[in-house]
């Protein structure tokens, strides 16, 4: 099976990037993977112009299409997401924002393969899991606009920095064992 592993932070070396990586290295004992950086990309905001509502197609050019030839790629989507102001980092809210050509509430709408299954792992620095159930429910609503099935997610407390994971791995490993 293939598994896409997106760090949904702009910072490519920081703790979201040391989960995804933790991640991908579990995952790749049973799957073939890619793990990509949020920031990899260039994605435009979205003019909310609305011609995809018709055409199912976005009257601009950047990589959002590459981006969601990885997701057509994967069988398994596993999105890294950090709190930047107790939700998703801009840069993914914008790629996500852009995916309204695939989006299945409009008609005619473009589409990703079926049978995808999705995971979620949100992070942040305080003690709350509220501002974790906040991003996994950003994540898992984009999923199921993508009819991508919703099948687990982590939330992770207390992680500031990279070194911070260390204390954590077993967790995100024990949470990567039930990823099939």
């Amino acid at each position: 099976m293939n598994a896409l592993v997106m760090n949904c932070s702009p910072v490519r070396n920081g703790a979201t990037a040391e989960i995804a990586h933790i991640v991908a290295e579990c995952l790749g004992e049973r799957n073939t993977v890619k793990n990509v950086c949020i920031d990899d990309f260039h994605i435009n905001f979205c003019k909310g112009c609305r011609t995809c509502h018709a055409t199912a197609k976005c009257v601009q050019q950047d990589d959002v299409d590459l981006v969601l030839s990885l997701f057509e790629w994967a069988d398994i989507v596993v999105c890294v997401s950090p709190s930047y102001w107790a939700d998703i980092p801009g840069q993914f809210k914008a790629f996500i924002d852009r995916c309204t050509p695939w989006c299945n509430t409009h008609e005619p709408h473009a589409a990703i393969s079926a049978g995808k299954k999705g995971y979620s792992i949100a992070l942040r620095t305080g003690p709350s899991m509220r501002e974790c159930n906040r991003i996994i429910e950003s994540i898992e609503h984009f999923y199921g606009h993508l009819e991508i099935t919703c099948c687990g997610h982590l939330g992770l407390c207390s992680v500031e920095y990279r070194e911070a994971v260390a204390d954590r791995k077993n967790e995100i490993i024990d949470f990567c064992n039930t990823i099939k």
